[in-house]
């Protein structure tokens, strides 16, 4: 009885530690939240968790916006997150206050996945140099000329090749879609493209997927949000740590082959250079330049440019079938302007306007990028009249920008004429901001572009997209994840 009365003690003395130290964290977060911008009144332990159903999604964020203004402070548990709405707001955060925005928050699922290694989620010393390592490879792999535009070119005619051998039978054009442009960014990182039937080419698209998905998920936020407790949890976001280990232990065979086989002196691919960088920087104690951060940049760079490019031109393909009238307007200005050229190149398209303003509507409309990723104040800085401190947490909303009904004419509806003036000729908006801005821009934002504009064409010069017989409706809605994905669908690409 003595044994059964103690441990019921002990268990009221556990209970009212833990609602102690909840009402205190509590307070401390009703405390913070006086000198922050406004928001909905968080809950004790999950903050807004629950009114976000655990995920940052943009339909959500609209809402919020309507309520709150243009600023506005949610709670992921005891953690503030500071968003930005509008593109007034955002470009105030991210061009006016490009500098003091550019970090990157330290905790969470992106952080725990690199283990801060690498481009995407590191910080100060280290993000600077990988950085401007990664933007002087590219310049120097061809990224602006011709070298790396005729590899793009090369794969986009594989990919007319592959969907040619269809015979003009219904097709799902994502995985075939994917795996192009997969190998174009293996051609910037390993120097080679992968046959599109090799299973280890195939498998790594796959953790590459996974680990998108993941991190829009809800166990994403959960972690965000609890990183002390869910990275000892079981659960479908353990599946993104064993597909980031599959992807670099991949990459470590590579950087082997290149160790063997490559030249130092005449560098070919983003290992290369980088192997030599570490060999010329081995000698400064700062340098950041090891194989743990060299595997990174590839992962990062993998990543980054297979699964944005990629859906991008699924939504453009499926726009393609939405708007027939747009496509058949497409594809009279390619044959009239290129007339008998066997290829497009990106200097095309400023003879292109409309093929142009297509393209940009598509990323504008589609919006793959979603709301974009989180950033940190690097130091104290006033945005929008509020004063954020050091390490605040900031969503510059990037849906928010491409939907602004102060800035699109029809911001809920696919219209290229958003990028034509009254002649018909190309323009830009402000407002198009696709690949976010200032110091944390898409580092492959120009390689995006090229590619973009290269399979498209290519494409569209050589087939026209049908629905196959019997469908009459385009489901142009989006699948949420970490980015805006079409449902999948079936085309007939039919040769023109």
């Amino acid at each position: 009885m003595s044994f059964t009365q103690d441990t019921w003690s002990f268990q009221q003395i556990l209970l009212a530690l833990l609602v102690c130290v909840i009402t205190i964290k509590y307070i401390k977060m009703k405390w913070a939240a006086k000198n922050l911008p406004p928001g909905p009144t968080p809950l004790p332990l999950l903050g807004n968790l629950w009114a976000l159903r655990f995920k940052l999604h943009p339909k959500t964020l609209r809402k919020m916006a309507k309520s709150y203004g243009d600023i506005y402070t949610l709670w992921l548990g005891h953690t503030p997150l500071v968003v930005l709405s509008g593109c007034k707001s955002v470009r105030n955060g991210l061009i006016t206050h490009s500098e003091e925005l550019s970090g990157r928050p330290v905790d969470g699922f992106m952080t725990a996945l690199t283990n801060e290694r690498g481009i995407g989620t590191t910080n100060g010393h280290t993000w600077k140099q990988q950085r401007r390592f990664g933007l002087m490879t590219l310049r120097n792999l061809g990224l602006g000329k011709r070298g790396l535009e005729s590899r793009i070119q090369e794969e986009a005619q594989c990919l007319v090749e592959s969907l040619a051998a269809k015979n003009g039978e219904p097709i799902n054009p994502s995985d075939l879609i994917v795996l192009a442009v997969a190998n174009v960014i293996s051609a910037v990182v390993f120097g080679h493209r992968f046959s599109i039937e090799d299973p280890t080419f195939q498998e790594m698209v796959k953790c590459n997927s996974s680990l998108v998905s993941g991190l829009g998920t809800a166990w994403g936020r959960m972690y965000d949000a609890f990183p002390w407790l869910m990275r000892y949890v079981p659960g479908p976001h353990q599946k993104s740590f064993a597909a980031i280990d599959y992807l670099a232990a991949f990459i470590k065979k590579e950087i082997k082959l290149h160790e063997i086989n490559s030249s130092k002196d005449d560098p070919q691919d983003m290992i290369d250079y980088y192997l030599t960088q570490i060999e010329k920087t081995k000698h400064e104690l700062d340098t950041t330049f090891d194989e743990e951060n060299m595997i990174q940049v590839v992962i990062d760079l993998f990543i980054a440019g297979t699964e944005t490019t990629a859906i991008s031109l699924q939504w453009a393909l499926l726009y393609m079938v939405a708007f027939p009238e747009i496509q058949k307007k497409v594809q009279k200005e390619l044959d009239t302007v290129l007339d008998g050229s066997p290829l497009a190149y990106y200097e095309d398209r400023k003879k292109l306007p409309f093929t142009n303003a297509v393209i940009h509507e598509v990323q504008r409309y589609g919006n793959i990028a979603s709301v974009g990723i989180p950033r940190s104040c690097i130091r104290k800085v006033t945005v929008n009249g509020y004063q954020l401190n050091k390490n605040t947490i900031v969503l510059p909303n990037l849906d928010s920008v491409l939907h602004d009904q102060r800035q699109w004419e029809t911001p809920y509806k696919f219209n290229p004429n958003h990028f034509l003036d009254k002649n018909g000729d190309f323009c830009t908006n402000e407002a198009f901001l696709p690949f976010s801005a200032g110091h944390r821009v898409c580092l492959g934002e120009q390689l995006a572009r090229f590619e973009l504009f290269i399979f498209f064409t290519t494409i569209l010069r050589r087939f026209s997209i049908e629905l196959p017989k019997g469908v009459t409706e385009v489901n142009t809605d989006y699948v949420f994840k970490m980015t805006l994905q079409p449902h999948p669908y079936e085309i007939c690409a039919i040769p023109r």
